[in-house]
C-alpha cells in the first residue's frame, strides 16, 4: 500500500480563474454574477478583462478565495453550462 497523497491545494486560499468567452457588452458582468454565487466578495481590484486581437473573444481574470475542490467545481460547472464560455482556466 502507499500513503495517501497530500492535496494538490490547501484550502483555503487565494485562487486566479481565467474566464474566457465570446465578446459582449455584459460579459464581464454575467462572469461576476455567477462567481459572486461560489465566492461572494470578489474584488474589482483583482479583476483583468482583455480582448483578443480581433474582438472576437473577452477574457475576465479575477482572484478568489477558494474554499475546496468542490467550490472550484460547481463555478467551472456553472460558467461552462452557461453557453457563453468557451473556457475555464
Amino acid at each position: 500500500m502507499s500513503d495517501p497523497k497530500p492535496p494538490k491545494i490547501e484550502f483555503p486560499c487565494d485562487y486566479v480563474i481565467k474566464v474566457i468567452g465570446n465578446a459582449a457588452p455584459d460579459f464581464t458582468e454575467f462572469v461576476l454574477d455567477v462567481v459572486e454565487q461560489h465566492s461572494p466578495g470578489v474584488c474589482e481590484a483583482d479583476l483583468s478583462i482583455k480582448d483578443s486581437s480581433k474582438g472576437r473573444f473577452s477574457s475576465v481574470q479575477l482572484k478568489i478565495v477558494a474554499t475546496g475542490e468542490e467550490q472550484l467545481k460547481a463555478l467551472f460547472e456553472d460558467l461552462k453550462a452557461s453557453g457563453r464560455v468557451h473556457m475555464v482556466l
